[in-house]
């Protein structure tokens, strides 16, 4: 389908464009025109109030269902999910059922999501089964096409293990990532540790237990000169510490979820179990500190941290229900309304995007004319419903539900498929 987009302003910070109202021609899964006032030619207009174009976005540390847990989520829904959210391209955890291990587990996950308007970046396990104990053989993962090395919700807790996986990813430079929790200290709790578990009875996770395993992770990076993503940090002091390891000049690199940009423990005192997540909302200096880490370079990544529960894993009293919330099809209204202010666009934009891609060393599309289209339109000012019957995930664990929201992406362009928004 050929596609123009009408009167949409460019963000894409180091492009001669940014920041320019341009109509975009698509013919053929491709950016054949960028100008003003193009005419239709036999393609499909998108065109809304103040609309607005970037490159697709990525975003790192996706939870699917497939295999094992398809109630959950599965390819297809995962993808019209994320499509819908604005995303040309997500990254899969490793942690299904069987586990994404071996050379043939990870083309389970490229061969089954092929023919999706978003792309699949599946990322395999570091040690067999998620234990922590035995490394797998990532090497034969990356030349199937694995692009990082993860157990995703399950930290490494042993330094060894660690260690060892750093240094056998550096000899084809591949990427580890870990989710920086210490368990031995974190056990057992619900929340983020301080006045409000305190006032409401419940078992709070120290931010301790992310610092000393930050800690721990950047000295072994800095001994083994390999590469590191630490994946949705949450503390004051994780900031700081990645920050001053980046000034060092290590190999290192952050992401944060957006749903510790918004919230804070705080807002659990209704013991809304959608808001109970891993890693835990923190306190609104952490918050403050992480807001700060984007703003200055720190952070690298703006992520989802997108995880379906099914319902009988949420409808629990808060001490008993799973933690995670899906958030694919919603990043971009929460950034209009609580983000919008603080953090510019093109920053956001940045870290959805072009920076996403740049720690999974994916190249990065260009917005200009006889480039491949890999692209994401949205507009600040539609209003839209977040209601059951809209949800794109096969699990409806979300906070938003059933409220008014800003802020809608109305097309995705990925080469010679596409998704627009019924009704355009």
């Amino acid at each position: 389908m050929n596609l123009l987009i009408k009167s949409a302003k460019i963000i894409d910070p180091g492009n001669g464009l940014d920041g320019q109202v341009k109509d975009v021609l698509v013919r053929d899964g491709q950016i054949s025109a960028i100008a003003d006032a193009l005419e239709p030619e036999n393609a499909k207009v998108i065109q809304a109030d103040d609309l607005h174009v970037s490159i697709g976005w990525l975003d790192i540390g996706v939870q699917t269902g497939d295999p094992g847990y398809e109630h959950r989520e599965n390819f297809e829904s995962l993808g019209v999910a994320a499509v819908v959210g604005g995303y040309t391209a997500i990254s899969c955890q490793p942690n299904t059922s069987p586990v994404v291990q071996t050379k043939s587990d990870v083309l389970y996950v490229r061969n089954n999501a092929l023919g999706q308007v978003v792309d699949f970046l599946p990322m395999g396990a570091i040690t067999h089964d998620i234990k922590g104990k035995e490394i797998t053989e990532m090497i034969d993962m990356s030349v199937a096409g694995a692009v990082a090395f993860t157990d995703g919700k399950h930290p490494i807790q042993h330094p060894g293990i660690m260690l060892r996986a750093l240094q056998y990813v550096k000899t084809f430079d591949g990427l580890i990532i870990n989710q920086p929790q210490d368990e031995t200290i974190a056990k057992g709790g619900q929340m983020h540790e301080g006045l409000v578990s305190t006032s409401l009875g419940l078992k709070g996770i120290p931010a301790l237990a992310e610092s000393l395993m930050v800690q721990r992770d950047l000295q072994l990076l800095e001994y083994t000169d390999s590469r590191l993503h630490l994946s949705n940090i949450t503390t004051a002091t994780a900031v700081e510490l990645i920050r001053e390891a980046k000034s060092k000049g290590l190999k290192i690199s952050a992401g944060v979820s957006i749903n510790n940009l918004i919230y804070t423990d705080q807002d659990l005192q209704s013991f809304n179990s959608n808001l109970k997540l891993s890693p835990p909302l923190r306190s609104q200096e952490d918050q403050k500190a992480l807001i700060k880490g984007v703003l200055d370079g720190t952070i690298d990544t703006i992520t989802t941290n997108h995880v379906p529960v099914e319902e009988e894993g949420k409808k629990l009293e808060f001490a008993y229900a799973d933690f995670g919330a899906i958030g694919l099809e919603t990043i971009y209204s929460l950034y209009v309304r609580h983000l919008a202010d603080t953090i510019p666009l093109e920053v956001f934009i940045s870290k959805i995007a072009h920076q996403a891609r740049q720690v999974l060393g994916q190249e990065i599309p260009v917005l200009e004319e006889g480039q491949a289209a890999n692209l994401t339109v949205f507009t600040p000012t539609t209003t839209w419903k977040y209601e059951t019957n809209t949800v794109r995930s096969r699990s409806y664990n979300s906070p938003l539900i059933g409220e008014e929201l800003q802020g809608r992406v109305v097309a995705v362009v990925n080469k010679n498929l596409s998704y627009i928004l019924p009704g355009l």
